[in-house]
């Protein structure tokens, strides 16, 4: 059944595919606990502890997980302000109905089949799983990394009721050259596979609240009004990777949000136009701010 599964998945251009054990994910949990206690968590993850270290608080007959990559890159766009993650039709829902359509197809050949699918709304830490079923390794920037696609993949997972055999982790990492660590505009890869996510550019961008000096500071050292994909840019294993075989994120492209367009527009108007858009969860004030700092941070350039 796993070699049918693997083939179903080829068939719809996922070539990345594993599988995790379903059991407590103990040294998961220990990295955690030191995340927790350094205070490096955002709010964004899931809140109840033992969630994300017993598979079956989700599914009570859970006895694997399937996870999948999603190549998205496409090639660098010069004059982007988006990140590349949000170019294409909002990636949660185009990877949500690939696991869909896997899961319709392991229905057919499953009797019982009893599944919940997730992408990056589920419990669970979305990279430690790819790192667990065998699908990519972990960079110093706490990216997953692949040979064929570099670090620019989404995952997916099933945890699911059937006992396909789990894959082993690839023991491995990334050549540990530290070019993310020193680019890092927040300075919050800290070279031992973790990060602060607090001084994070892309969850800067993303903060609703007011920022504060720090986080200005660190919002103007680039141009994207969204995301940051610096350590991914100067990352060695991102050199000629393929860009990805997935239609749908080379289709309804999006790369640059102009701040003339979304200055006046109601919020109403800008949900109508980017509901779609993985860009646009946030909210029109959020981008409409960064827009504003950054043109700000463009007018200081021109005087100096």
């Amino acid at each position: 059944m796993k070699n049918k599964l693997i083939s179903f998945c080829n068939s719809i251009n996922i070539d990345h595919v594993g599988i995790a054990a379903a059991e407590p994910f103990y040294d998961f949990e220990e990295i955690w606990k030191k995340q927790i206690a350094r205070g490096y968590i955002t709010g964004f993850e899931e809140k109840d502890f033992e969630k994300r270290i017993y598979p079956k608080l989700t599914l009570e007959d859970a006895k694997s997980i399937i996870v999948c990559l999603f190549p998205y890159y496409i090639g660098k766009k010069e004059d982007a302000n988006l990140s590349k993650y949000t170019y294409s039709l909002d990636y949660h829902n185009i990877a949500k109905a690939k696991l869909e359509e896997i899961a319709a197809f392991l229905k057919e050949n499953i009797e019982g089949f009893n599944y919940k699918a997730f992408v990056d709304t589920g419990p669970f830490s979305d990279r430690y799983l790819a790192y667990k079923a065998g699908v990519g390794f972990f960079g110093i920037n706490n990216h997953i990394i692949t040979d064929k696609y570099g670090s620019y993949v989404f995952i997916g997972y099933i945890i699911n009721n059937y006992a396909f055999e789990a894959d082993k982790p690839q023991d491995r990492t990334c050549y540990q050259c530290f070019n993310c660590v020193r680019k890092c505009p927040g300075q919050c890869i800290l070279g031992d596979f973790t990060i602060n996510p607090l001084m994070c550019r892309s969850y800067i961008t993303q903060k609703k609240r007011d920022l504060t000096e720090e986080d200005i500071e660190i919002l103007k050292k680039h141009e994207l009004i969204w995301g940051c994909d610096v350590c991914q840019d100067v990352c060695p294993h991102n050199r000629n990777i393929q860009e990805t075989p997935i239609k749908e994120f080379r289709e309804n492209l999006k790369h640059r949000l102009e701040y003339d367009e979304i200055k006046d527009i109601s919020n109403k108007e800008f949900i109508r136009r980017y509901k779609d858009r993985a860009f646009s969860w946030r909210g029109r004030p959020v981008l409409v701010r960064n827009h504003e700092l950054l043109d700000i941070n463009d007018e200081d350039k021109e005087n100096t």
